[in-house]
């Protein structure tokens, strides 16, 4: 049975404070705000000396860099690649450069500006160049053992602090102080009707009494066309989190403000490739593992006659936003039926007070109160037209608990399709139409072969556990890259990455988090700005786009040799290709992008 309207006790629920939201008006965060400017915090590591910055041969110095570098920002840069830059995209691409600025005199109010690509054949639309400044943010590093970032940090003091390069400021001025260094970001987004060619701009920075100083650079459309992002081969799976979205916005859980904050993230994402919406179906199913815990979009209802009533109100509104707004509408992926409490949310009509249902897979306490929801909302999806995207979606999980779990679903309606992100189990696999298994696992060949014949994803994910590869603050910036391209090399359907917004107290000064190593829970800034993380993703991301149509054109030209190619560079995205190339991460992606652009 469910309810048209939202029921107040629905409404006390989302409503209950978490010690996240008591803290949210906290003195840093009112500081950082995500509509004004902001101040970085204090640089802990050493600074080159004053007679250093002083034997400068100009008082400002730009010039081209490299997008897999974070530059210090007290430190004079080296290894930058001059004032000369070519660049090189298909049509539909996104490519990005990084410059770097370095002071002895310090520039105030300073604005970046991209300028137009003019070619012989036109101009790109002002709106595909972008140019911003990049900040700097806090991180620490990997576990004491070097083997992770996984595990409880109370004490920031107990890992290394440092200030590095990541979020992109895109359209703010900036002060730039005496004696420092500022990254800037240039993006190009090639239309795919831009004629083939090449099209010269330049990126020009000046301060607010006129001063300026500016590079060249050109960017050559070569003639091929990448995919719209909707429509890559590769599984893309980024979790989304819209509490932490109100929270630092200071807007009201689901409100046409907290939409109208969260519209610019979702189609963030959405350039990405993402194609899943992440959805919570009960209280914390995740416990407290993010600042924001994530709450029910469904409310429960024991009535006092002993019926169930369900309230899918914020649920049909969220879904329709990310599918109907954001041009995410694919999976709808429901959190989650095995949280780590085993603790379930309802409102109790007789006492008029939310209660929890303590239950374990295998209990009859646990078999009612899902059986009777699953039987609703697979009614309810039916009637929307979303059941065959829907997944009941599981994470981490032990075997048995996941086999109890199955029973419950497969009775309530068996056409139910069910994900996992998880370890791999022999079991239970042929049950799960989703699943994405770690880092480092393998999927037998045979079953990859019969999960895709039977129309099934087979994906992979890293999290908190990997020292490599991975995408925290620390990380150089082209294991983002490596990532997206081991789905390829590995022969994976998909990627999944549990958190790209989760933020903690302070995510514009501080990556930090007390349980994870820094960065972990999120790679979108508030703003949105994006981060090196994210744009050296997309850049491997597009390139398995890349990868997927040449192996179609090659196979069809029959150019043997260059598929061969190919494939061997691809091998270095593999930790046996690795090991046997001894290419380091940053070789492995240029080469291969390089590679890319040249077939």
């Amino acid at each position: 049975m469910r309810l048209a309207i939202t029921t107040a006790a629905f409404a006390l629920l989302l409503a209950m404070p978490s010690a996240a939201q008591d803290t949210a008006t906290d003195a840093a965060t009112a500081a950082a705000s995500p509509t004004g400017n902001y101040d970085e915090l204090c640089d802990t590591k050493p600074r080159d000396p004053a007679e250093a910055w002083a034997a400068m041969r100009r008082g400002t110095m730009l010039e081209w860099g490299s997008t897999y570098v974070r530059y210090p920002k007290h430190r004079l840069p080296d290894a930058t690649d001059g004032s000369k830059l070519r660049l090189k995209a298909w049509r539909g691409e996104r490519v990005s450069a990084q410059a770097v600025l370095w002071t002895k005199d310090g520039l105030d109010n300073a604005t970046v500006t991209p300028g137009r690509l003019k070619g012989r054949k036109g101009e790109l639309p002002s709106a595909s160049v972008t140019a911003g400044f990049v900040r700097y943010v806090m991180t620490d590093e990997l576990n004491k053992d070097g083997k992770g970032g996984c595990g409880f940090r109370p004490d920031k003091t107990q890992w290394d602090s440092l200030l590095v390069a990541d979020a992109i400021d895109v359209g703010r001025s900036l002060d730039i102080e005496p004696c420092s260094t500022r990254p800037l970001w240039l993006s190009v987004r090639v239309p795919h009707d831009a004629a083939a060619g090449t099209y010269d701009g330049k990126l020009t920075v000046r301060d607010g009494n006129g001063k300026e100083v500016s590079l060249s650079y050109s960017i050559e459309v070569l003639d091929h066309t990448l995919t719209a992002p909707s429509d890559w081969h590769l599984d893309v799976d980024l979790w989304q989190n819209p509490y932490a979205v109100a929270r630092f916005y200071g807007v009201q859980l689901w409100s046409n403000a907290h939409f109208d904050a969260m519209r610019p993230i979702m189609k963030m994402l959405a350039d990405a490739g993402q194609q899943s919406v992440t959805a919570s179906i009960m209280h914390k199913p995740w416990n407290g593992q993010t600042y924001d815990h994530f709450d029910s979009m469904v409310g429960k209802t024991l009535l006092l006659d002993g019926k169930w009533q369900y309230d899918y109100t914020v649920f049909d509104r969220w879904v329709t936003f990310m599918m109907d707004e954001c041009g995410i509408d694919g999976r709808i992926n429901c959190y989650t039926m095995i949280p780590w409490d085993l603790s379930f949310d309802y409102y109790d009509q007789a006492t008029a007070r939310v209660k929890f249902v303590k239950a374990a897979p295998g209990d009859e306490a646990y078999k009612e109160y899902w059986t009777d929801f699953l039987r609703d909302f697979s009614d309810h999806l039916r009637e929307k037209g979303w059941f065959d995207k829907t997944y009941i979606s599981m994470d981490e999980r032990p075997l048995e608990a996941m086999t109890e779990a199955i029973k419950v679903i497969k009775t309530a309606d068996p056409e139910y399709k069910i994900a996992l992100a998880g370890n791999y189990h022999e079991e239970i696999q042929e049950d799960l139409d989703y699943l994405s298994i770690p880092y480092g696992q393998e999927y037998p060949h045979e079953v990859l072969e019969q999960r895709r014949q039977r129309g099934q994803i087979s994906a992979y994910y890293t999290c908190c556990t990997e020292a490599f590869p991975n995408i925290f603050t620390f990380s150089p910036p082209a294991e983002a890259a490596w990532t997206a391209l081991h789905a390829v090399a590995g022969d994976y359907d998909g990627f999944l990455r549990w958190a790209t917004m989760s933020w903690p107290a302070n995510p514009l000064q501080d990556s930090r988090f007390h349980t994870w190593a820094a960065g972990d829970t999120y790679c979108i800034y508030p703003g949105p700005m994006s981060s090196l993380r994210l744009e050296n993703l997309l850049q491997g991301l597009q390139d398995c786009e890349k990868i997927h149509l040449l192996r179609q054109e090659l196979q069809a030209q029959g150019r043997v040799e260059q598929l061969a190619e190919l494939e061997d560079a691809l091998s270095a995205f593999t930790p046996e290709g690795m090991a046997a190339n001894g290419l380091s991460t940053e070789e492995a992606v240029r080469a291969i992008h390089d590679l890319l652009n040249k077939l």
